[in-house]
């Protein structure tokens, strides 16, 4: 029989705030649901003592389920993996790093009694970042949005509560560069916000630096819009253009008599052309790569190991589906 709901948090590095995590939730969850639940928690290859932590919480806790990945795959792979092993007939994304209240989970609950198949959390602010990742998140997500074919909410990221409908069409999707929240819009049906406020986290620093926000940004943009290849269509078209003009000055130049333009504009010119050019191989190269990774066929991720009550994931209880392929 599915529980009526699961939880889902992959973690890196939160061995200091998962105690207290799992609380909250474990909280948040009994008030919502009773006892019809199971967490999920998801071991991103942490180099601290998180698997340790989450392991020994499952061993106590009956409706804990700990994930260890056999390493570092990245936050939008970890989640994956969670939401390939839960069962619940509702499924609550969520970080453990309690930047987002579980107890927000009986209204998302609530909204869901209503009609929606999704509700996701919509930031008013951001408490403890700095200005500058701030403005960085706010600038993305209204470039993403004008440059995607679909309606991704602004300020929105992966916590959300989906149903199991939304959920198995999502599993169903077979991409290696994932950027879930994406990825969940695409699907469509009824999608509903619920704004709140952002927290500071619980304990310990942000895994989310420039780079990986970086990376996540371009799997987002290549994901789901060719806009870029247009655009580099409309920079050769340009570029094209102000060729045939010095082309032409050049070649009225010398019908006139006078001293073509010298080495400086010459190799102004070589410069811009040649750094267009590299700009347009970069963002065909990116397409490429994702088209060249797609191919390989490669599992997802693989599971190291498994721990708390295996019933709750049957599909992971045999050495032989520890490669989970989506």
């Amino acid at each position: 029989m599915r529980p009526r709901l699961s939880v889902v948090a992959p973690c890196f590095n939160e061995e200091e705030g998962l105690p207290e995590f799992c609380r909250l939730v474990e909280e948040a969850c009994i008030t919502t649901v009773g006892t019809s639940f199971e967490i999920v928690l998801i071991n991103d290859g942490s180099r601290d003592g998180t698997w340790n932590v989450m392991s020994n919480i499952a061993a106590n806790k009956s409706r804990v389920v700990a994930i260890n990945l056999s390493r570092n795959y990245g936050h939008q792979i970890a989640l994956t993996a969670g939401l390939h092993a839960c069962r619940g007939e509702r499924i609550l994304i969520i970080d453990a790093d309690l930047q987002d209240p579980p107890e927000l989970l009986e209204q998302m609950m609530a909204l869901m009694d209503e009609g929606a198949e999704i509700v996701y959390g919509q930031r008013r602010k951001r408490e403890g970042e700095t200005l500058i990742k701030s403005w960085t998140a706010a600038i993305f997500y209204r470039l993403l949005r004008k440059l995607v074919d679909i309606d991704i909410p602004l300020d929105t990221g992966d916590f959300r509560l989906m149903s199991r409908r939304a959920l198995d069409v999502l599993n169903s999707m077979p991409e290696q560069s994932r950027f879930i929240r994406g990825m969940v819009s695409w699907i469509g049906l009824k999608q509903v916000p619920l704004l709140y406020d952002r927290q500071a986290r619980f304990a310990g620093s942000t895994n989310y630096p420039f780079s990986k926000m970086l990376r996540l940004a371009f799997d987002a943009i290549t994901g789901f819009s060719i806009m870029p290849l247009r655009l580099a269509s409309y920079l050769g078209v340009a570029m094209g253009c102000a060729s045939m003009a010095m082309i032409g000055y050049s070649l009225l130049s010398w019908a006139m008599g006078s001293a073509v333009a010298g080495w400086t504009s010459m190799m102004t010119m070589m410069l811009l052309i040649g750094s267009t050019q590299f700009l347009v191989l970069g963002m065909f190269g990116e397409y490429l790569g994702r088209m060249y990774m797609e191919t390989k066929r490669r599992p997802l991720y693989v599971v190291d190991s498994v721990a708390g009550n295996i019933a709750v994931a049957p599909a992971m209880s045999a050495p032989q589906h520890r490669l989970m392929a989506s």
